[in-house]
């Protein structure tokens, strides 16, 4: 199944002329085929940056743990991954 048929939520955003420049030149330069996709790109990079994984298809919310030890294991022996920083 496609993301876009397990996609529910619309989020509406505004932006001043010169953001939707940025947002199109980041579009066109990377090749992307919307702005929504642009859009989801660039969350997908902000999150990435600031220690947040995307979730990989088929995981568990078990397999995402909230403390971690520096191997990334949650200190069970489960190899949990932590989310955030």
């Amino acid at each position: 199944m496609s993301d876009e048929a397990t996609r529910g939520e619309r989020l509406q955003i505004m932006l001043s002329p010169e953001e939707l420049k940025v947002l199109d030149d980041f579009r066109f330069k990377v090749r992307m085929p919307s702005r929504a996709a642009a859009v989801r790109e660039l969350l997908k990079r902000g999150l990435a940056a600031e220690g947040y994984a995307v979730a990989a298809y088929g995981s568990k919310s078990a397999d995402y743990g909230v403390i971690a030890t520096a191997d990334g294991k949650d200190g069970k022996g489960s190899g949990r991954k932590s989310l955030g920083k």
